[in-house]
């Protein structure tokens, strides 16, 4: 298995975006973008409702950039080519058991297909660079936006539990490609 440290994370692109590592210079427009009941009712309750003014700077210097120096998660910015200065969403990857792929795209920026273009980035990263044999992406069943863009990637929900969610307690998924099956569809 390779590791990237975050000294040589790489900023990825897609047709449309720029993913730039997280800095925490990031975190003021970070904490504009995602603190909006729309951006956060799916996520889960370990973030704080309603979102403290300063939580964005707290969370990247505390919990996000120490994960990305230890190589065990990787922070994006999402950015559109032909602006970017502007950051319209974070994506993630994490080392963790069962959810490995998180993302937000602000509002004027969702149904697009931004977010479709990033999770493929960030998903050849985690298998072609870091070499993981399996992505598994936990999210609310009730979002459905989210839910379209695992099926498109040929994802299959694995697993469904109950869990607590800003936006209360609500049926949560687990859905899962494997490196073979990711590499099925790239031919």
């Amino acid at each position: 298995m390779t590791h990237c440290p975050v000294a040589i994370m790489p900023p990825l692109s897609t047709s449309r975006l720029l993913l730039i590592p997280l800095t925490l210079a990031d975190a003021p427009r970070y904490q504009q973008l995602i603190a909006h009941w729309n951006m956060v009712r799916y996520i889960t309750d370990n973030m704080p409702w309603p979102y403290p003014a300063t939580e964005a700077e707290r969370y990247i210097r505390d919990d996000a950039l120490p994960a990305m120096a230890n190589a065990e998660e990787w922070h994006w910015t999402l950015r559109l080519h032909d602006a970017p200065d502007i950051i319209i969403g974070v994506i993630s990857l994490m080392d963790e058991l069962d959810d490995n792929r998180s993302f937000w795209i602000a509002e004027p920026w969702q149904n697009q297909r931004l977010a479709s273009e990033a999770c493929e980035a960030v998903t050849r990263f985690w298998f072609q660079t870091l070499g993981k044999p399996i992505l598994r992406v936990a999210k609310a069943a009730a979002n459905e936006p989210s839910r379209r863009i695992s099926m498109r990637e040929g994802m299959q929900v694995m697993l469904r539990r109950q869990q607590s969610f800003v936006g209360g307690t609500m049926e949560e998924e687990i859905w899962q490609l494997t490196r073979e099956e990711w590499l099925n569809r790239q031919h």
